[in-house]
């Protein structure tokens, strides 16, 4: 009989991989979850339910965790997992590091090799980071690095987000992978046939999404875009908006919802490992305007359930616009689309492999 353990990166903010976490947790409920770091104010209230173990950082000062960086392996490495025949780790980033006990089997979800680890220069200078702290951090990166590709050697199976991912894993790893999709909850949403008159972003407003290019093209184009969403990067961009574009802040899935049910079309400027938000605007019956890069390209058929802009850059993303109709798109369509992404086939396939008495 299998006993299962999940591991977690870490529980302080809430997003498409806590998303995946919730879906595993409800196919393995009684496996507890071990984790670098756990928030339990900034995470949904059932998470308070859960059995969630997390490592010594959690009680080592600043609150902010990101000046640890170094000791993370550690954190993961102190696991005891004795006792545990199956560890599925969910991870971005130093979950897959845990020491997996003698005849049990690691299957490692991986959302992406961690950006900030392997590819390094253009993460800092998408987040700003100033030269004398990547002078500073330089030589952790590197030792980081040799630890990320140690740890992944432990690994039984990987598994894949996607193609993209799939591919990351091969060239910093050497290691294949399989694909599983994230699972999209189209249950939550309703096809909807409304249109107002605005364009809609729903993300976390951190540089790398990229939705400078949004806020610049809107500028241009004098279109209604509604932004949904909060992050570190909100100042910056209402400091450069229009009057044309409108900041939300943090939404409700339920006000998220509405807005995807009602807008003309999503638009999707970052290149996303996979990217949930575009399937969720299908499941609603709403097309996307993404940039041709990452996830999207697996998910999103141009003339059917979106459409790409080729550049990363502010006057492609406005041609784009400028050429829309989403008269054309038929939302039954896109959300058949949609369906087939559906948290139930995720399960049935996260589960197969689980379960497996296979190993690679």
């Amino acid at each position: 009989m299998q006993k299962i353990a999940l591991v977690a990166s870490w529980l302080n903010q809430y997003g498409g991989a806590e998303r995946v976490l919730e879906v595993a947790h409800a196919l393995f409920p009684d496996a507890p979850i071990f984790t670098s770091t756990y928030q339990p104010e900034v995470m949904p209230a059932a998470y308070r339910t859960w059995d969630i173990r997390a490592s010594f950082l959690d009680r080592l000062p600043p609150r902010d965790k990101r000046a640890l960086l170094p000791l993370f392996p550690a954190a993961f490495e102190s696991f005891d997992l004795s006792g545990y025949t199956t560890i599925l780790s969910i991870t971005s980033a130093f979950a897959h590091g845990v020491r997996t006990p003698p005849g049990a089997r690691h299957i490692c979800y991986c959302l992406t090799p961690a950006r900030f680890l392997w590819n390094y220069a253009d993460y800092v200078e998408r987040e700003r980071i100033g030269r004398l702290p990547r002078a500073l951090l330089s030589p952790f990166i590197r030792a980081l690095r040799d630890w990320d590709r140690r740890a992944a050697a432990r690994v039984t199976q990987f598994v894949a987000i996607s193609q993209t991912v799939r591919g990351r894993i091969a060239q910093h790893y050497q290691r294949d992978a399989i694909i599983i999709h994230p699972p999209v909850a189209v249950e939550r949403f309703a096809v909807s046939h409304t249109r107002e008159d605005f364009f809609l972003v729903l993300s976390r407003l951190v540089p790398y999404k990229r939705i400078d290019l949004v806020v610049q093209a809107f500028n241009e184009l004098g279109l209604p875009l509604v932004i949904a969403g909060d992050g570190r990067d909100r100042a910056r961009l209402q400091a450069l908006a229009q009057p044309n574009v409108r900041f939300l802040g943090r939404v409700s899935d339920e006000e998220a919802g509405d807005r995807l049910r009602r807008c003309r079309a999503l638009v999707f400027p970052g290149e996303e490992d996979f990217g949930l938000t575009p399937l969720e605007a299908n499941a609603c019956g709403k097309p996307v305007i993404a940039f041709a890069g990452g996830g999207a390209l697996e998910t999103i058929i141009a003339g059917v359930t979106g459409e790409f802009f080729r550049v990363p850059t502010a006057q492609s993303l406005a041609d784009a616009v400028r050429a829309f109709d989403d008269r054309k798109f038929d939302p039954s369509r896109l959300r058949q689309h949609a369906e087939k992404f559906g948290t139930d086939v995720f399960k049935r396939k996260l589960y197969e492999v689980v379960s497996s008495s296979v190993t690679s």
